[in-house]
């Protein structure tokens, strides 16, 4: 149980790993990596990534996968943006709009999904198609842009990044990014809906038949999808200003790789949003890093497709390894014996007085030396007679194999 427990803790640590190394990857070998303004990038590049990614978890967590994020996200920004400079809306009830559109969005696809019983790939990849095509004809297929900081509506720009008199820029959206992920996490580990939307990843037929309403929780993930794709509807334009048909095409897929790498199943029944948001850093790091040591567009969409199929052949393979039953040989049960003994001992010696303590230390050395040499015996053991039992296998394959040649030239 307890090397269970550590392979579960190194998983975990994988992803803070894997950030940590990669950000000194680039700022060693990459060009000017290391500063405040590339930090700033960093950040700048988490949000609206961050924000559908952290939807997209709940929607991976039921079993299913939504496509559309990316699209609804921009599609969504798009009708905003468009709202304000064509049809004359103020700002505040733009950026409502944008929010409204992207959970309208959610509502379609949960409503294809849970009712109509849609496969999730083909559901979403439909609203994918049908929000590019709307923003594309609300727009005009023209961009929209919006306002500049220094405009009467840009106020909502200091929401994700304020820049003071020096020119110095402060990245307020991180805190809007952890706010919504500490949301997040407290509706998935703390509520009603978060526990059911675990049950229904697990198992959705023993969540049915224990009185859960999977359909209605099953629509509720992907109303959450769609949230989250508003929220980063109005996050891109206030990082990047102007928004253009069909741009948010391929970002569903640094969402999904992010909340992988994150530690999210895509088998479903498992997820993190805080190891999400660990996933969405590295996407963010890698993007920016690349440019970094000078390397084109085309190669950054290489490396990014490489890191998606690397997050999924991890998740393979925490599946596998979360599936596959451990059977312990003698010595590993002799070890673990000796050590649960070890640790045992080791927790008298702090109410042990120095004379025990002493005694203590000494028994524990002891069953060290003798723990390490038996494991080893009983290791060197357990080879030989492996190795003499495939001798014994492949000396019976070649017998068979002679009496079958023997038994075919008799019978020709």
């Amino acid at each position: 149980m307890k090397n269970i427990m550590n392979e579960k803790g190194l998983q975990k640590l994988m992803a803070p790993a894997a950030l940590v190394i990669l950000y000194l990857f680039f700022g060693f070998f990459g060009r000017n990596f290391f500063s405040y303004p590339t930090l700033v990038n960093i950040l700048d590049a988490s949000y609206y990534i961050g924000f559908i990614a952290i939807g997209v978890t709940f929607v991976i967590i039921t079993g299913g996968i939504d496509l559309s994020v990316g699209t609804v996200m921009m599609c969504a920004s798009i009708i905003g943006g468009t709202a304000y400079r064509t049809w004359g809306w103020p700002m505040e009830a733009s950026l409502l709009l944008i929010l409204v559109v992207g959970t309208a969005f959610g509502f379609f696809n949960g409503i294809m999904v849970s009712r109509l019983k849609l496969p999730p790939f083909i559901a979403t990849l439909g609203t994918m198609m049908i929000s590019m095509g709307i923003g594309s004809i609300v727009a005009n297929v023209r961009s929209a842009t919006f306002p500049t900081r220094a405009g009467e509506d840009g106020w909502f720009k200091n929401i994700f990044k304020i820049i003071t008199e020096d020119y110095t820029s402060i990245p307020t959206g991180a805190f809007v990014l952890l706010f919504v992920a500490v949301i997040a996490f407290i509706i998935l580990t703390k509520t009603k809906m978060g526990r059911y939307i675990f049950a229904i990843g697990s198992n959705k037929e023993a969540a049915r038949l224990s009185g859960i309403n999977v359909k209605k929780w099953e629509m509720m993930s992907y109303v959450t999808s769609g949230v989250c794709a508003g929220i980063g509807g109005i996050a891109f334009p206030a990082v990047y200003t102007t928004v253009m048909p069909a741009q948010g095409q391929g970002f569903e897929l640094y969402a999904i790789a992010a909340a992988v790498i994150g530690g999210t199943s895509l088998s479903g029944g498992v997820g993190s949003i805080f190891g999400t948001l660990i996933g969405v850093f590295i996407i963010s790091v890698l993007r920016s890093g690349l440019p970094a040591m000078d390397l084109q567009a085309h190669y950054q969409t290489f490396f990014t497709g490489v890191v998606v199929i690397g997050a999924v052949l991890l998740d393979i393979y925490r599946n596998k390894k979360a599936s596959e039953v451990r059977i312990l040989s003698a010595a590993d049960r002799y070890k673990a014996d000796m050590n649960d003994k070890i640790r045992a001992l080791k927790q008298q010696i702090s109410s042990a007085s120095a004379e025990e303590a002493r005694t203590i230390k000494e028994e524990i050395s002891t069953l060290k030396q003798e723990r390490n040499h038996q494991y080893r015996k009983m290791k060197i053991e357990e080879k030989r007679s492996l190795s003499q039992i495939r001798k014994e296998e492949r000396q019976a394959d070649e017998e068979l194999k002679r009496r079958l040649e023997k038994e075919a030239s008799e019978q020709g």
